[in-house]
């Protein structure tokens, strides 16, 4: 095997690594329980993975551009602490909506602190995941506060034999797909992504686009929040709390770059239902709960380790396809 066709079949391994440890833990936690390869379970993980899949497609925006949200978590505490206490009775897609739209708000301050203000968007979302949380807080009095009937009776409800959280999952995905794949503003982030001066020079408003990916990864976080909530009784004041860490390891798992310009949405639902496949084998084995953050640990650490890799290799794959040119 020559050096070349050594190199490509590394990151061909690089690029299908998701896959290739999704196969491994199956084939792990299923020798060790008989019920975590049952049907069911497999539709319980779908169904668990729904809200971690949701927030993940508006952090692939984000990512897209090389920029990154922390405040998610506290987005979706914020937004649904509102829903809990103000809507009971609502129309839940009434509901949906509501939330939807403060998410969109919480995206936007985001997005003019960073866009405007030119704070680094680490710095920036840092701040408003510490301001998020604080508002939750306030509103609900450090108490826990259970959601109204109409969220929960969401959870629990079936359409044509899937949950319902998973055909909101569903409608999220097929929209992020068909924007980022068939709109001019898809292919506008990515160009953002991959060189945003280039960009720039080619006519894109690049502070438009970043505006964008904040606004959506926001609304995203708002409505996996609410699905969440459709499937836990009551919000205390951990809901949602350091819920961007497997967000982000989703998104970067599933092929998207921290770097920008590369990856996409349908990787990042694989990775979301990779993680919860974790945590669910680990409770199918009654593993030791303090095991389940050195666990996500090494799952995040394994992204970024990948993600570093295949960047790396990519790049001298080009650089030497384009010295061969140039012969």
């Amino acid at each position: 095997m020559s050096a070349v066709d050594s190199r490509r079949l590394r990151l061909l391994l690089l690029q299908n690594a998701p896959l290739i440890l999704f196969l491994v833990l199956v084939a792990v936690f299923g020798s060790m329980s008989d019920r975590f390869l049952s049907p069911t379970n497999f539709m319980n993980i779908v169904t668990q993975a729904a809200h971690i899949a949701i927030i993940a497609i508006g952090m692939t925006f984000v990512l897209l551009v090389a920029g990154i949200d922390l405040s998610v978590g506290a987005n979706m505490y914020a937004s649904c602490i509102v829903v809990a206490l103000y809507m009971k009775g609502w129309n839940p897609v009434f509901g949906f909506t509501v939330a939807a739209v403060l998410g969109l708000a919480f995206g936007a301050v985001n997005a003019f602190v960073i866009t405007r203000l030119r704070v680094p968007a680490f710095i920036a979302t840092l701040a408003t995941l510490f301001v998020g949380r604080a508002i939750g807080l306030y509103l609900s009095g450090v108490k826990m506060i259970p959601f109204g009937k109409e969220i929960l009776l969401l959870g629990r409800t079936t359409w044509l034999g899937l949950p319902v959280p998973i055909w909101i999952f569903l409608v999220v995905f097929l929209v992020a797909l068909v924007t980022l794949r068939l709109t001019t503003f898809g292919r506008q982030v990515y160009a953002v992504g991959a060189d945003p001066e280039a960009a720039g020079k080619a006519g894109i408003d690049v502070r438009k686009i970043l505006f964008a990916v904040y606004c959506i990864a926001g609304a995203c976080a708002a409505i996996g929040g609410l699905v969440s909530a459709s499937q836990v009784a009551a919000a205390s004041s951990t809901f949602g709390f350091q819920k961007e860490f497997p967000v982000i390891a989703a998104a970067v798992l599933g092929g998207t770059s921290l770097f920008g310009g590369r990856g996409g949405v349908i990787g990042t639902v694989f990775g979301a239902i990779l993680i919860q496949t974790v945590e669910n084998g680990l409770v199918m084995i009654n593993a030791d709960p303090y095991v389940y953050p050195l666990v996500v640990s090494a799952i995040i650490f394994l992204a970024v380790l990948v993600d570093s890799l295949r960047t790396d290799m990519l790049e001298r794959l080009e650089r030497r396809k384009i010295r061969v040119e140039a012969a």
